[in-house]
């Protein structure tokens, strides 16, 4: 297996479990990928370096296996946390729409659109983990879960923009919307993108969104003492650099991107397949910031501090502008922020009286432009006297994602455009996308389905692949 991020370490799993002798190279000094945590800004503060907000790790049909209670993931030293609110939208005046877990709740602060929210939320969530598992399922025929996938596909495939409007009046309503789809990345304009609004949503009701006790790094961790609990190993700072420098295996995981595949395999790939990898489209980059601060967010609207997760962007037209702004090649002036403030519900991760925070942006694929100063006037807006609670900050640009997770290409942490065409051709079309033409090579990385988070399901469904062809 090349790369223990969390597609790696569980596909790693997932053919331990079956009697394999699996190791696992990983070139950075940790192992984990996008679920690490360091010490990014002063001693003792916690900082996620990439994901931060774990709703699909709860729903994954495979973390549901491996950690299948309370107890058994912290015999592997996992434990989740969830905040009082999952997710809060400020709006400007002091306004705001809360996510809670209780669908009613929600759509309580929604004023006339309360009863629309209810009606459009409540029968995915009464779909339970049936739908997360049939979203999250390779493309069969006939597919798992079909009625709750048909009905959720009638909504799912508009764009986020066209549904918004379609169904909600309010600027509270259409903007919780509006920022859930934008985890997406991609235009809210585009088709699709309500289908990822919805699934995220319902999430939200359905397992929450909870953070990792004491980092991200602890689910790492207990995947990778899950795969030693069966016989595996990890070996850090193992830069692989080719398939020659393998050393003899029955098969070969890579969890790598097309293009990391490409220059891993040379010219032993066949030139239709070398072309395919070659037409796959990565996506906008982010820009990063971690926060050690003084005291708690000063939010204008104090339910805000409730939420571990805060969208920052405004009504539903001002998101829809700064995400075309970033599909144009151009940087929003006032982007869409993705706040974390994970010290509300984990108080471990920063000195008493003290707090952390995580935030970032999407800018154009390999964008150097600091985005720092845009940020924080977004939080800022929120939150007057932000600013004057920074004790230290960090900040990562594209080229620092890329250098923590070389499958972060430009910037791009979702593995490659998610949108209609690569959602069916990723990275190549048809039912096992996570084969090549190389003898006994596999991809299982986040450019395989169903894509980008930390669930593990592109490991899990590539071990199967090894599985069927090998049992």
């Amino acid at each position: 297996m090349v790369g223990a991020g969390p597609n790696g370490l569980v596909a790693a799993i997932t053919l331990a479990q079956a009697g394999w002798n699996v190791t696992v190279l990983e070139a950075a000094s940790t192992p984990g990928g996008g679920m690490r945590s360091q010490e990014l800004t002063l001693p003792d503060f916690v900082h996620d370096v990439c994901s931060a907000v774990h709703p699909l790790a709860v729903a994954s049909p495979a973390f549901r296996e491996l950690f299948a209670d309370e107890t058994a993931a912290r015999r592997h030293g996992l434990a989740w946390l969830h905040p009082e609110v999952p997710l809060a939208h400020p709006l400007d005046g002091g306004g705001a729409a809360l996510l809670h877990r209780s669908v009613e709740t929600t759509a309580a602060g929604l004023g006339v659109d309360a009863s629309a929210y209810q009606r459009l939320v409540q029968p995915f969530v009464d779909a339970g983990l049936d739908l997360t598992d049939g979203l999250l399922a390779p493309l069969n025929v006939p597919p798992a879960h079909p009625i709750h996938l048909a009905r959720f596909g009638l909504h799912g495939v508009w764009s986020a923009r066209g549904l918004a409007r379609r169904r909600f009046d309010t600027d509270e309503a259409q903007a919780l919307f509006a920022g859930l789809a934008a985890h997406s990345i991609l235009s809210l304009r585009a088709p699709i993108t309500a289908g990822y609004g919805l699934m995220l949503g319902t999430l939200a009701h359905s397992v929450g969104w909870p953070v990792a006790q004491g980092g991200s790094q602890r689910i790492a961790d207990a995947l990778v003492s899950v795969l030693e609990s069966h016989g595996g190993r990890v070996e850090c700072d193992h830069r692989v650099g080719s398939l020659r420098e393998l050393p003899p295996s029955d098969v070969t995981l890579l969890d790598v991107t097309p293009r990391q595949l490409l220059n891993l395999a040379g010219d032993e790939l066949p030139s239709r397949y070398r072309r395919s990898l070659e037409r796959f489209r990565y996506g906008p980059g982010v820009f990063k910031l971690d926060w050690a601060l003084d005291g708690p967010i000063p939010w204008t609207n104090p339910e805000i501090a409730r939420a571990a997760t805060v969208h920052l962007g405004g009504t539903l037209d001002e998101i829809v502008q700064a995400e075309d702004i970033v599909q144009q090649g151009r940087h929003a002036e006032q982007p869409f922020v993705l706040l974390a403030q994970q010290s509300v519900v984990d108080p471990d991760r920063a000195p008493a009286g003290s707090h952390t925070a995580w935030g970032y942006c999407h800018v154009p694929n390999g964008s150097a432009v600091d985005m720092t100063g845009r940020i924080e006037a977004q939080v800022e807006r929120f939150a007057p006297g932000f600013r004057d609670r920074i004790l230290a900050r960090h900040s990562m640009n594209t080229a620092a994602m890329e250098r923590h997770g070389e499958n972060y290409v430009g910037g791009d942490i979702n593995g490659g455009v998610a949108d209609l065409r690569q959602y069916l051709i990723r990275p190549t079309l048809g039912l096992h996308p996570w084969t090549t033409p190389l003898d006994g090579v596999y991809l299982c990385s986040s450019s395989t389905p169903p894509g980008g988070g930390v669930h593990g399901m592109c490991g899990l469904h590539a071990a199967n692949e090894v599985l069927r062809a090998h049992r």
